[in-house]
């Protein structure tokens, strides 16, 4: 059985507001509430807020930036997590982008995969509670010990997209989390993760029946997001490299606006699920059927109650 899960905070509704939904959504079925960490929230503070309001779900980081903290402060906060949710935090660490890393928060995007195995590796051995000194090829720590070590080390998944992050999610860690793929290409990524191990899958819903409008959110969003490097090789490895070329032709060219619409429907058909909330519904259940174990619900906005569309859109609906 899938674990259904639900990004938080919504949309446009304040992070304290959202106590009551957080306390009724096991109720509704999901398993999970999981933070993102851009220019919005940081991933922490919600699910720690989350922590108090249900005892009942678990709550996962997806993702916090290796870049953006040090190991140590990292290790503390996971830590941090971990006693206050004990035996129902997971720590979600991935690279991020070179604009959230670089232009944003003025630190160097080197080496990623690197960086990213290395930060793993420091957090498994503190979060055990060993004393670290390690130089590991992005970085050193000198000395380091938890203070609090938790009685039970959270589990640590790694944001994967492409094979050799899948394959050191599978080996190294406890899962991966992956975006913006369709239910199709779940296959695909699951063979390179391997069975044994967790793939959760943030999936971007837009419950509405005005397909037009939720095409229109969904290319600009596509323009935005794929066209970052990461995400360009992952769509490249998936096959959609040729259906996406004018888009970034367009977005090379700085013609941001004309490369949304260069996105296909076929393509905004396959990677944001629209239409009635049943038929959202019914999509979601496809990307468990393929091999997700943790379908992650994005809501988009559509003007509509975002609270009550995530009671409406819940897996005991």
């Amino acid at each position: 059985m899938a674990r259904w899960g639900i990004t938080l905070p919504l949309t446009g509704v304040p992070v304290l507001d959202h106590a009551k939904l957080v306390a009724e959504l096991p109720d509704l079925g999901y398993a999970d509430a999981w933070s993102a960490e851009t220019s919005g929230t940081d991933a922490f503070t919600p699910l720690a807020l989350a922590s108090q309001w249900s005892d009942r779900l678990r709550l996962g980081t997806a993702i916090a930036p290796v870049y953006t903290r040090g190991p140590a402060t990292l290790a503390m906060t996971a830590a941090a997590m971990a006693e206050i949710a004990p035996g129902r935090f997971v720590l979600g660490i991935g690279s991020s982008s070179p604009a959230i890393v670089e232009r944003w928060n003025g630190v160097e995007f080197r080496e990623p995969f690197k960086r990213t195995r290395d930060t793993l590796r420091f957090l498994k051995a503190a979060l055990g509670g060993e004393k670290v000194t390690e130089d590991y090829d992005t970085f050193s720590v000198r000395g380091f010990r938890l203070e609090r070590v938790p009685a039970q080390a959270p589990p640590i998944m790694l944001a994967a997209l492409r094979p050799s992050m899948l394959r050191l999610a599978g080996r190294e860690a406890d899962g991966a989390i992956t975006n913006w793929l369709g239910a199709g290409d779940v296959p695909k990524v699951r063979a390179e993760l391997g069975e044994g191990a967790e793939l959760a899958a943030r999936i971007f819903v837009c419950p509405t029946e005005d397909a037009a409008a939720a095409r229109a959110l969904g290319r600009m969003l596509i323009s935005t997001y794929l066209t970052v490097p990461a995400y360009a090789a992952f769509h490249d490895w998936l096959g959609r490299g040729e259906a996406l070329r004018p888009m970034h032709e367009a977005w090379a060219a700085g013609d941001r606006r004309g490369a949304g619409a260069l996105v296909p429907d076929e393509v905004v058909d396959e990677l944001v699920v629209h239409g009635s909330v049943a038929e959202c519904r019914r999509k979601v259940a496809e990307y468990a059927a393929n091999g997700v174990d943790t379908p992650v619900m994005a809501l988009l906005p559509t003007g509509g109650d975002q609270l009550e569309l995530v009671r409406t859109l819940a897996p005991n609906a």
